[in-house]
């Protein structure tokens, strides 16, 4: 991976972005692609495409990933200027205690908090055997006051995001981050547009990132129905088992073996025909993949695929390790081989292989 690459990430992880709120990562996006998108295309919501013709009568293929992170919203301040808060995505109530955030206000301050709790030391012996509930949660951001909060700014309605510095881990491939759900992906489709500069394709790409996944795949019920593709692409994470406690009927991909083309999850069962498509063309090219099933998620692909008439759709995941949590990983290689996949997709694919493959139901 060069330079420019990384900083890619390191860009969009330390981007803020919840569902409704993602403007700081839609800057990065067109910032790193100002010079090899034709134009870009955005809707009401605010998720965003680059565009790239190579051929302005073929198909409309879209790759998107989704610029929001799980996180949470300022929903009352007590009147000692503790901060209660809603959670925007899925979080599991053990992993959040003792981290740090971040508030934005309106006028994009930014504030420091920890997320805090009755200590376990004045709780009952029966009390202590039960993780917090999250409405029993707060964040601490060390004001006295109701009255010194508001005046920093913060209101409720205001954005939470998590905060932790990227790290590439130990020298290796392995790299730390927030928000590698999905950030990752974002990347991927900001990179595809690099890559296109210098490939001809017989197809008009769509290349970019849905808002709103993490509360019920809103934004991409509004983008592909703006753009309205022949193909749709969701670039998104996925659950690896090679953590301890995991058995391989739970999960069994590995980090650093390749993305995962996902089989089934609980919003979608892939278009028979695309699916076979990008099996046949990472295995004729030697790009290493995993097949993965989620039961219990889904990616914007499930409200893609069900979009206008029907469009033939597939989710294409990189594993990440403890998804939904401050501190997730990824590795290296599984990055760089995704967008050696979805460049090998943007340019196999045209109007006869489009047309091949919907008879392919």
């Amino acid at each position: 991976m060069d330079k420019l690459q990384e900083q890619l990430l390191i860009d969009l992880t330390r981007a803020n972005g919840i569902a409704g709120n993602e403007e700081q990562v839609r800057q990065v996006f067109k910032e790193y692609t100002k010079d090899v998108a034709e134009e870009y295309v955005s809707d009401g919501l605010g998720s965003l495409f680059g565009v790239k013709t190579g051929n302005d009568a073929g198909p409309t293929i879209m790759f998107a990933g989704h610029l929001d992170e799980v996180g949470f919203m300022v929903t009352q301040i007590t009147d000692k200027g503790f901060i209660k808060f809603q959670t925007i995505g899925g979080w599991w109530n053990q992993v959040m205690l003792a981290q740090q955030v971040t508030i934005t206000t309106r006028e994009g301050k930014e504030i420091s908090g920890v997320i805090g709790s009755k200590p376990p030391h004045i709780l009952s012996a029966e009390a202590r055997k039960h993780p917090v509930e999250i409405k029993d949660m707060f964040i601490d951001v060390c004001a006295t006051s109701k009255e010194e909060v508001e005046n920093w700014g913060i209101r409720p309605g205001d954005m939470i995001t998590p905060f932790i510095e990227y790290k590439r881990m130990n020298g290796t491939k392995y790299l730390a981050a927030k928000a590698w759900d999905n950030r990752v992906g974002t990347a991927v489709c900001a990179q595809l547009l690099h890559e296109l500069q210098s490939e001809k394709h017989e197809n008009i790409i769509y290349s970019g990132a849905n808002v709103q996944e993490e509360v019920g795949l809103r934004g991409a019920k509004v983008s592909t129905r703006k753009i309205n593709p022949a193909i749709s692409f969701a670039i998104d994470t996925g659950i690896p088992g090679d953590t301890p406690g995991i058995a391989a009927t739970e999960a069994d991909s590995v980090l650093g073996e390749g993305p995962q083309i996902v089989i089934y999850d609980a919003s979608m069962v892939p278009h028979r025909g695309l699916r076979d498509f990008v099996i046949d063309t990472a295995e004729e090219l030697n790009i290493p993949f995993q097949f993965a099933s989620i039961a219990g998620g889904g990616t914007d692909a499930g409200s893609q695929h069900i979009s206008l008439d029907g469009i033939p759709s597939l989710a294409i995941c990189i594993p990440v390790r403890y998804l939904h949590t401050h501190a997730t990983i990824i590795h290296e290689d599984d990055y760089m081989n995704t967008v050696k996949l979805v460049k090998a997709l943007a340019t196999r694919l045209d109007k006869e292989t489009v047309e091949k493959i919907y008879q392919e139901v």
